[in-house]
């Protein structure tokens, strides 16, 4: 009954100190043990009016009495997300910027705070148009490990929904160990409890990986400006998507000087000719992992664009063969290319033509599985020493065909088209200019023995 008549009692936690009133409640033994203000709560209400008195109380009622409830219930993050959303759109629906109290108190005069309060007379305490109006919906505050779930579940569900199956593995892998080197350095700590001071942990872990005091360096500057980069959009997505874009990032201009980026070095012309289109050098790669590097040298396409062709790109009855690298649409089959400028078209001529005449479908064993393709041939190149330095990866044989195209004196926007890369004006046409390509690329074929396709 004491509980009862003190919810009706219009006075109730205003206690009156010299001209000034305070609230003080007593924290229910519930929810003691999780509430760290004690036993009691006591604030000042700035009020020496006890109507304005009353109405400053009544917000830090609500906000309690919506604290006390989520500690009893002991609200998972996703119920408390919910919560916290439906009480910015009610908030908008009165015709205020949702806030939470503490925010509304330091930020707002007193007006807009009374205009606040005068928009839900009538209502119920515990209403949600009083917990909305009042601020008394906490934030959710994720861990980031849960934050990051949620980026992967509902943030970026759009960004990823064009990706394979593979494609999504590897740009979620990179975020997660991202958020591991986080957790293992600070703690997996709720996302409102990062510092400035624990970002800077984790930037001088990867500091030390870049630019040791002592030793030689095992990560690159843009190893860590990547990861760096993944902890900063985290954060930021998570809170924009709360409704809180203005939320100050502690992962803010954290990044590393990148001024001396490595650059794959080509393999020279006469090796490729002399060492990897010799009889038998590639021999006991599987024939689908022989024709992708075969098709590489001689059209420049990365390896994952070509493991993913499929009979309905690969175009051998035109005038002019081709292939086409562009993503796959299916919804059950979807794909993404790595730019919009590597959506393009490519002339088959020399090896590459005769590989794809035996492989008129493709590759479909290394169908999105481009990086045990990967694995696979740099593996056969090492052992079958095949690389003129250690320095050169399979991936070289791209810069090699970008070099003997310049050495060629190709133009450089059928360069930069070839090759996927971006040009400032638009691209050439089809048909007649296809053929024109065709010839460009007959100037720089390598020769090859049929036995090696």
């Amino acid at each position: 009954m004491g509980r009862r008549r003190e919810e009706h009692d219009p006075d109730r936690f205003l206690q009156l100190r010299g001209d000034h009133f305070h609230y003080r409640r007593r924290v229910p033994k519930e929810v003691r043990h999780l509430d760290e203000r004690g036993e009691f709560v006591r604030r000042a209400l700035d009020a020496t009016e006890r109507v304005k008195a009353r109405t400053a109380r009544d917000i830090h009622e609500a906000a309690d009495n919506a604290l006390w409830a989520s500690l009893m219930l002991g609200e998972n993050p996703k119920a408390a997300r919910a919560r916290y959303s439906q009480a910015i759109k009610r908030a908008e629906s009165l015709g205020f910027v949702y806030r939470p109290l503490a925010e509304i108190l330091v930020a707002e005069p007193l007006d807009t705070i009374l205009q606040r309060i005068e928009s839900t007379i009538g209502e119920p305490a515990k209403s949600t148009s009083v917990d909305a109006a009042g601020g008394a919906v906490a934030r959710p505050d994720d861990r980031i490990s849960d934050a990051l779930k949620l980026y992967f579940d509902e943030i970026a569900r759009d960004e990823i929904r064009s990706k394979s199956p593979d494609q999504k593995k590897r740009w979620k892998a990179k975020r997660q160990m991202s958020v591991d080197v986080f957790i293992s350095l600070v703690d997996d700590k709720p996302i409102g409890e990062i510092t400035r001071d624990d970002a800077r942990v984790v930037h001088k872990y990867w500091l030390d990986r870049i630019a040791p005091q002592t030793g030689r360096a095992d990560r690159s500057a843009s190893t860590g400006n990547r990861n760096m980069g993944n902890l900063r959009t985290l954060y930021a997505d998570y809170y924009r998507h709360l409704g809180f874009p203005e939320q100050k990032n502690p992962f803010a201009d954290l990044s590393f000087s990148d001024k001396s980026k490595r650059s794959r070095p080509p393999f020279p012309t006469d090796w490729i000719r002399d060492k990897i289109f010799a009889p038998g050098a590639l021999a006991t790669l599987n024939e689908q992992a022989r024709g992708i590097v075969l098709a590489f040298a001689e059209t420049g396409a990365r390896p994952s664009e070509l493991a993913n062709l499929h009979a309905g790109v690969i175009n051998l009855d035109h005038d002019v063969p081709h292939i086409s690298v562009e993503p796959r649409d299916d919804p059950d089959d979807p794909r993404e290319i790595k730019t919009a400028s590597s959506v393009r078209k490519v002339p088959l001529v020399g090896v590459a033509l005769e590989v794809f005449k035996r492989h008129p479908n493709g590759f479909p064993r290394y169908k999105d599985r481009e990086a045990s393709l990967s694995g696979l041939l740099n593996k056969h190149f090492k052992s079958q020493g095949l690389f003129p330095t250690d320095d050169h990866t399979v991936y070289s044989l791209r810069h090699s065909f970008e070099d003997r195209m310049k050495n060629g004196r190709l133009d450089e926007e059928l360069r930069r088209m070839l090759m996927g890369h971006r040009i400032d004006r638009p691209k050439y046409g089809e048909g007649g200019d296809m053929r024109m390509w065709r010839e460009e690329l007959m100037r720089i074929v390598l020769p090859f023995d049929p036995s090696i396709v």
